[in-house]
C-alpha cells in the first residue's frame, strides 16, 4: 500500500500506527521523509480523558502524554519506511527530556521528530513540541521496532 501524500489526517495516520482512539494522539501529518524526519499536530481536546483528573480545576496535559504525541510522532517517520510497514515501534526510552511550557485545554501542539541513529531494530530521533512559537517539550526518544 503506498503512503499518502502529505499532507494527511487520522485515517491515513492510523494507516502507519497502530495506535487508536481515545490513544491516538496526532491529527494530521504535514511533513514526512521515512526514516528521517516528520512533522505533524495535535488539538487537545477541550474535553480530553485525562483533564478530570489532571487537574479539575487546573486542567494541564499530562507530561506523559506530551511524551507519547512525540513518540508517535517519531513511530510515524519509522513505520512509513517500507520495511517497517505493518510492524509496531516500541516506546524504548527517553533521554534529556525537558517541559517548558503548560499545554492546555484547546492548544494544539505542532510536533516534529528527527531520526538521528538506526541500528537494527533499535534507532533514537530528537523530537520537539511546539505551542504556537514557544517550545512545550523535548527529548531524545528511543524505539525499537518488532521484528
Amino acid at each position: 500500500m503506498p503512503l499518502p501524500s502529505v499532507p494527511f489526517g487520522r485515517e491515513a495516520i492510523a494507516s502507519i500506527l497502530p495506535h487508536r482512539d481515545p490513544f491516538l494522539l496526532l491529527d494530521e501529518v504535514v511533513e514526512l521523509v521515512p526514516g528521517t524526519r516528520v512533522s505533524a499536530s495535535y488539538r487537545v481536546p477541550e474535553d480530553g480523558w485525562w483533564f478530570r483528573g489532571h487537574f479539575p480545576e487546573r486542567p494541564v496535559m499530562p507530561g506523559v502524554l506530551i511524551v507519547e504525541s512525540m513518540a508517535q510522532t517519531g513511530a510515524v517517520a519509522v513505520l512509513a519506511q517500507e520495511e517497517n510497514r505493518g510492524r509496531i515501534a516500541f516506546f524504548a526510552g527517553i533521554d534529556d527530556c525537558r517541559f517548558k511550557r503548560i499545554v492546555s485545554p484547546g492548544d494544539t501542539l505542532t510536533l516534529a521528530c528527527e531520526i538521528d541513529h538506526v541500528r537494527g531494530p533499535i534507532g533514537r530521533g530528537k523530537a520537539t513540541a511546539h505551542v504556537g512559537d514557544e517550545l512545550a517539550a523535548r527529548g531524545t526518544l528511543t524505539f525499537a521496532v518488532e521484528r
